[in-house]
C-alpha cells in the first residue's frame, strides 16, 4: 500500500505545480491520468457507479463545493480554493489523499479554514498513536473544529481501505452515541483506513447539484477536505500517502 500511497503523493506533488489561476480543473485531472498511467498505477475514481458513473480520475471541488466535484472547463481564478481528492491502485493495493490547495493569495479567513482542517487531520494522525478506539479520536477531531468556530461536515466520513477503495469501518470526524454504542473500532495493528476531515465556514449541512455528484455547502460558503491513508502498525500510526522518508526517497525519485 505505501507504493499506491507513494504514486497519489506523487500526483499531489503534480497538482501542486499546477494549481494556478487560469488553468482549469480539466486540465489538472488529464495530467494526473497521465501521471497514473505512467507509472502503472489504476485510477480509483474514474468509473465508479452512480446516475452517471464518474468521469474524471480525481474530484475536484471548488470554493463552496465540499467533495466530488467534477473536473471540466472551469477557470480557476485568484483567491479560489480546490480541493483535489484522487486515489489509485498499485500491484492490486489502494492509496487514496485529499488536499485542498489555494489558488494565487486567498482571504485570510479562508486560509485559516485550510489551517484548521489540514490542523484537525494531523491531530487524528497524533491521536491514533495513543487512543485505542475511533470515537475517541474523532471526539477530538469534532472540539478542534468547533473551537475553530467552524463546522464538520456528516454527510461524509472516512473508510476503511486495502484491496478496495471503500472497506469497513466507516471512519466519521465527529463522534455520535450511536456511532460510539453500535459502530465504534479497535485502533489495532493492521488497521488502514483513509482518515479526511471536510470541514465548512458555515453550515454543516450540503446539498446535491445537478450533475448528481458535485456537493456543495448549503448556504455558499467554503469548505475544506485533506485526507491521509493511514496504516496502525506495531509501532504507531504510518501516513502510507505522505511524502517520502530517506528510507523510500530512491522509489519517490521516479515520482517527481
Amino acid at each position: 500500500m505505501r507504493r499506491a500511497g507513494l504514486v497519489v503523493w506523487g500526483a499531489h506533488q503534480l497538482a501542486l505545480s499546477l494549481v494556478r489561476p487560469g488553468v482549469t480543473t480539466g486540465e489538472m485531472d488529464r495530467a494526473i491520468e497521465q501521471f497514473f498511467l505512467d507509472h502503472s498505477a489504476v485510477p480509483l475514481f474514474k468509473g465508479v457507479p452512480g446516475k452517471v458513473p464518474f468521469p474524471a480520475v480525481c474530484c475536484m471541488s471548488v470554493n463552496e463545493e465540499v467533495v466530488h466535484g467534477i473536473p471540466s472547463d472551469r477557470v480557476l481564478l485568484a483567491g479560489d480554493i480546490v480541493s483535489i481528492d484522487t486515489g489509485c491502485s498499485v500491484g492490486g493495493w489502494c492509496g487514496d489523499s485529499a488536499v485542498t490547495y489555494p489558488v494565487g493569495d486567498i482571504h485570510s479567513d479562508v486560509q485559516r479554514l485550510l489551517d484548521c482542517t489540514s490542523g484537525v487531520l494531523a491531530l487524528a494522525i497524533e491521536l491514533m498513536a495513543t487512543r485505542n478506539r475511533w470515537s475517541d479520536v474523532a471526539t477530538e477531531m469534532a472540539k478542534f473544529v468547533r473551537d475553530y468556530g467552524f463546522t464538520v461536515v456528516e454527510n461524509f466520513v472516512g473508510h476503511g481501505i486495502g484491496r478496495k477503495m471503500h472497506e469497513d469501518p466507516q471512519v466519521p470526524n465527529f463522534c455520535t452515541p450511536s456511532f460510539r454504542r453500535n459502530h465504534d473500532f479497535e485502533l489495532e495493528s493492521g488497521l488502514v483506513i483513509a482518515v479526511e476531515p471536510m470541514v465548512n465556514m458555515g453550515s454543516k449541512k450540503v446539498r446535491a447539484l445537478p450533475d448528481h455528484w458535485t456537493q456543495s455547502t448549503v448556504d455558499g460558503q467554503p469548505s475544506a477536505h485533506f485526507e491521509h491513508t493511514v496504516a496502525i502498525t506495531e509501532n504507531g500510526p504510518v501516513v502510507l500517502t505522505a511524502g517520502p522518508a530517506a528510507a523510500d526517497a530512491s522509489a519517490a525519485d521516479e515520482l517527481v
